[in-house]
């Protein structure tokens, strides 16, 4: 089908303006009305992503389901998707309707709240598929927009701070990327993405404030989205955000912040540092392999000491997003396959975990472990369903976590051994402080006033978290659903990634004689 990609991409993006336009009011019927019209849309353009799926062929490393037409002043909009962006694009598009069906209970200005998540679905969709530099720009910033509303409009009491740390951020990390961008343009002469895969970037040493530059305009460029895409991740140390971002926003803002929003630093590395940059990646790898271990360890001591359920898994999102910049710059099948299913992986279990702290927090308006205990008396469907995903969250075979960590661990043992050693007591790490939650909040006794009337998940919470179940199942016992699709292309990344860097090294040692 012709258009395909952009029809998928703005959907959302007319239900919005339907809303915006036609409804009016907030009363009940309209609260509820517009509730149904993002179901609605989120659904259908699940439904009509299927046909990508469907009609992807895996063998083929190019990119799929190309539109390329002239937009202005020269620019092209051009979208199209390849082995790695395409579950990028599913992971969105299924998390959606599940992240608006976690909404039904938003009585404040609704129309509004469903209109940002519209917008946001549309914009994290062009990230995932645009093939110019400044198509994708435009989408990769955009998106702070509707996110900036959602966290300092629907937020907790601190919203405000929360929402403009979000924003500073992760903007001023973008600077830099656009300045290295109007950069390659001017090399290049093209905003092609896939031109500038095959485009090769100066890498002779440079001289820059009497500073030896190794890899030359390669490194610079690369260090230019870095910025950009660490914060986005996060890693450690810029990743101090994020806690305050999750703890203000919203349970549907926390969901869809961790299930998808952070996975655009890690598509953004493996679209642009690695294929574009090789010899600059190939410099700062080993600096980037131990902020990555740090993370793990440092991030994993942290959540142990939260009080606040939302903080604990926000830092341990921040941990598993090491096991991924680790998984990238390993730059080996192993290591590149096991981040991006550490990616999806973490999209279906960070996003049930934010939703099991909503449920509760529904009903007692706290996010302090403190204040709960012993709800498996009350709540066995919730206990059961909490344990399920903080089991996955450590990574217990059988579930999708357990694939992403082995995989990521054995590529990065391959480049690494200390890095994989440190990196592998990140696991035991992740035990303790997952099990220190669900001990304090599910198991002991019911002594607590407040709790001994609180009631067990509704049809529409269970209906909720049936579908990331499955897919965590799913994945956990057949891998290959995701690695047959990713690994053609991985495959062809990682070769000419180490192609090129040999190649790049000879000419820069023979320019310095």
């Amino acid at each position: 089908m012709e258009n395909l990609l952009s029809i998928i991409t703005f959907i959302p993006a007319v239900a919005a303006a339907i809303l915006a336009l036609f409804l009016r009011g907030n009363d009940a019927a309209a609260q509820r009305n517009a509730k149904w019209v993002a179901l609605f849309a989120t659904v259908f353009t699940f439904l009509v992503s299927l046909f990508v799926l469907a009609g992807f062929d895996p063998a083929n490393t190019g990119m799929q389901f190309v539109e390329d037409r002239e937009w202005i002043m020269g620019l092209h909009y051009k979208m199209g998707v390849d082995g790695i962006s395409v579950l990028f694009v599913m992971l969105t598009t299924f998390l959606m309707p599940v992240t608006i069906a976690a909404c039904w209970g938003v009585e404040h200005r609704t129309k509004e709240y469903m209109i940002a998540f519209l917008m946001l679905e549309t914009l994290m969709l062009g990230v995932f598929m645009a093939l110019d530099l400044v198509l994708f720009y435009l989408f990769f910033e955009a998106g702070l927009i509707p996110m900036f509303l959602i966290i300092g409009i629907w937020g907790g009491k601190d919203r405000i701070y929360a929402s403009f740390k979000f924003f500073l951020y992760t903007f001023l990390g973008s600077v830099l990327m656009l300045v290295a961008m109007v950069a390659m343009y001017v090399d290049a002469g093209t905003t092609d993405i896939v031109a500038l895969m095959d485009h090769t970037f100066a890498s002779e040493t440079l001289s820059v404030a009497g500073i030896q530059v190794i890899g030359g305009l390669q490194t610079l460029l690369f260090l230019a989205f870095f910025a950009s895409f660490a914060v986005k991740m996060p890693m450690w140390p810029v990743h101090t955000w994020l806690p305050d971002a999750h703890v203000q926003a919203p349970t549907a803002g926390s969901v869809v912040l961790a299930a998808i929003l952070l996975k655009m630093g890690g598509y953004g590395f493996l679209r642009f540092s690695l294929p574009m940059f090789p010899v600059g990646a190939d410099v700062m790898t080993p600096l980037v392999l131990w902020m990555s271990a740090i993370a793990i360890v440092y991030t994993s001591l942290v959540a142990l000491a939260q009080q606040d359920m939302k903080k604990l898994i926000a830092y341990s999102s921040v941990a598993h997003m090491g096991y991924v910049t680790m998984g990238i710059f390993a730059a080996n099948q192993q290591g590149v396959d096991g981040a991006i299913f550490q990616m999806l992986s973490h999209g279906f279990i960070s996003g049930a975990l934010f939703l099991c702290v909503g449920v509760i927090y529904d009903r007692m308006h706290t996010r302090d472990i403190d204040a709960y205990g012993g709800l498996v008396i009350r709540m066995p469907a919730y206990a059961l369903i909490f344990m399920f995903f903080t089991m996955a969250n450590v990574g217990l075979p059988g579930t999708s976590g357990f694939i992403g960590e082995f995989l990521t661990l054995m590529g990065i043992f391959q480049v690494n051994t200390w890095v994989a050693a440190v990196a592998t007591s990140g696991v035991i790490f992740s035990a303790a402080y997952a099990l220190y939650l669900y001990r304090r909040v599910v198991f002991g006794d019911l002594v607590k006033e407040a709790l001994k009337s609180i009631t067990d998940m509704d049809i529409r919470e269970r209906v909720i978290f049936a579908p990331l179940v499955v897919m965590t199942l799913l994945l956990g016992v057949y891998p290959s659903l995701v690695t047959d699709i990713i690994g053609p292309s991985v495959e062809a990344l990682v070769t000419e990634y180490h192609a090129a860097i040999p190649a790049s090294v000879d000419v820069a040692e023979a320019a310095s004689h």
